[in-house]
């Protein structure tokens, strides 16, 4: 296989491949708005997933649920004030259990060896600032998985969904045109953070966010409720615009093959 008219994938990390099913943030989110005598679920901290931390909690607090358990208990509508004092609290909670989900996602380090064996080059994007990358980049490399850049929030003047941290690491990695790139990522967010760039995307339904159970948990699921599980997933990446939705990145090598054949015949993102 020859990858020739590729020059570059740029991976998500949470969800993506490191952290099966995206946990670490779904705990810190729970405890941080449990700081403040305000309860959420795992199912409300997951749907703003894939953005910059701090908008984040700024969506999570413009739920209307939220924002009214805030005023009962605050007895004022969130502020700017509120989401600072959220997040806050929200960072080292994150910064606290980031290594203990850094383990990599089955066949990412296969995969990222495949991909530099076509000579292509490796970027990553995160809604993660560095401080939360430093805990997790070492454990990872050691496993085998490292980028030749990576841009985090904080790094641009805006995140997902805008294109910014995208640029970033095409810039750092001298790579042009973006329809030579594909952007890897388990959120809608991260879906058009891609195709905003002018990227090829590739949603993965069961490793992240959006199927959103760990690898022991899904691997009990029934087979019947899998599948609905993973055809919802399949469903909601699609329909952010994802060219391609794979199960994990151990299956993306087909799907560059194909992308590679499409740019070979003239065809862009």
């Amino acid at each position: 296989m020859s990858l020739s008219h590729l020059q570059a994938v740029v991976f998500d990390w949470a969800g993506t491949v490191v952290d099966f099913g995206s946990l670490a943030p779904m705990g810190a989110f729970v405890d941080a708005f449990a700081a403040f005598n305000v309860a959420i679920s795992i199912d409300e901290a997951r749907v703003p997933m894939g953005m910059a931390k701090r908008p984040h909690v700024a969506a999570l607090l413009a739920m209307p649920r939220i924002a009214a358990e805030w005023q009962r208990v605050h007895g004022h509508a969130p502020g700017e004030a509120d989401i600072d004092a959220v997040y806050e609290v929200f960072v080292p909670k994150n910064i606290a259990v980031a290594s203990d989900y850094a383990d990599l996602i089955p066949g990412a380090a296969d995969m990222a060896a495949f991909v530099r064996a076509q000579g292509l080059k490796i970027g990553s994007t995160t809604g993660y600032t560095r401080e939360i990358m430093a805990k997790i980049t070492p454990i990872a490399a050691a496993q085998g998985f490292a980028a030749d850049a990576m841009a985090c929030t904080g790094d641009v003047p805006d995140g997902r969904p805008t294109p910014f941290l995208m640029w970033k690491v095409l810039t750092d990695l001298q790579v042009y045109p973006p329809s030579t790139v594909v952007k890897i990522d388990d959120t809608e967010v991260g879906i058009a953070e891609g195709l905003n760039a002018g990227a090829w995307t590739v949603g993965v339904a069961v490793s992240g966010n959006v199927f959103g159970l760990s690898r022991a948990d899904t691997e009990a699921l029934p087979p019947a409720e899998f599948a609905a599980r993973r055809a919802r997933a399949v469903a909601k990446l699609a329909g952010a615009g994802a060219h391609y939705v794979i199960d994990s990145v151990a299956d993306l090598p087909a799907v560059l093959a194909v992308i590679n054949g499409r740019l070979a015949r003239g065809e862009r993102p």
